[in-house]
């Protein structure tokens, strides 16, 4: 499982989540459809930790088996 923060990102625009703003080392994803808002931490070339990936597409309605 890729745990890259871009490969999160990529994900979440592929179900229509649009950047809204940036604070520091955190983006804010927004879906107009669903009217969800998700929080990704972006620190550097770090991968994230498993449970927070998952949990970040938990919030956002995406099914984790999508990215096997």
């Amino acid at each position: 499982m890729n745990l890259n923060p871009k490969h999160l990102i990529k994900v979440l625009e592929q179900n229509g989540f649009i950047f809204k703003r940036s604070k520091g080392s955190h983006q804010l994803y927004y879906n107009p459809v669903t009217n969800k808002t998700v929080i990704v931490p972006v620190h550097g070339g770090k991968d994230m930790k498993k449970g927070t990936f998952l949990a970040v597409l938990k919030q956002a309605g995406i099914d984790k088996n999508i990215l096997d």
